[in-house]
């Protein structure tokens, strides 16, 4: 096991039982939905991709029964959950924990290092793969601040459970300079 995976929180096995009997179509759609709120506010991360606006992300958080069909769609992009089957015949896959997933996202994670420490699995497009992630380091999104959003009065409360939870488990729900004790 590398140093890396040492610190990163893998989901207990438990959890991943419960949420395998989630319906995967209301997620799909909430995913899309959130999505579309992020490419509203952040419509540069879509231009950055340039070429690979229209490519297919497979985002496989390994401790999750389920994998997410990520498709810019060249700013009106669409989420797709579906159960563990995967191939990345022309799209691009990107494997690895939830946290390690969220992590990059977040700038908290070193994409490289987690790559070479095998901790991070890209497969098939590997230059779509890099074009996503140099999309999202340069938006430096914080997808808790982005879900507060749209909360309206239920932000201020969220953001406390948010903070709760990252505490908790280790896992960067939003940016970590972003990150308050609440």
């Amino acid at each position: 096991m590398s140093q890396a995976a040492l610190c990163i929180p893998i989901l207990p096995p438990a959890i991943s039982r419960a949420v395998q009997v989630l319906p995967l179509l209301p997620l799909s759609l909430s995913l899309t939905a959130y999505s579309r709120r992020v490419a509203k506010n952040h419509p540069s991360l879509f231009r950055r991709l340039g070429d690979y606006g229209h490519a297919r992300f497979i985002l496989d958080p390994t401790d999750l029964p389920f994998v997410i069909y990520l498709e810019p769609n060249g700013g009106a992009p669409r989420v797709t959950v579906r159960r563990r089957s995967v191939t990345a015949d022309g799209e691009a896959r990107i494997a690895g924990p939830l946290a390690a997933l969220l992590g990059l996202v977040h700038g908290a994670y070193d994409g490289d290092a987690l790559f070479f420490s095998r901790d991070l699995v890209v497969e098939g497009d590997t230059a779509a793969a890099l074009a996503l992630r140099n999309a999202v380091d340069d938006a430096e999104l914080d997808l808790a601040e982005e879900i507060g959003g749209m909360s309206g009065p239920l932000a201020k409360p969220l953001h406390r459970l948010i903070g709760f939870i990252e505490g908790r488990t280790g896992v960067f729900l939003s940016r970590p300079e972003e990150v308050a004790p609440w």
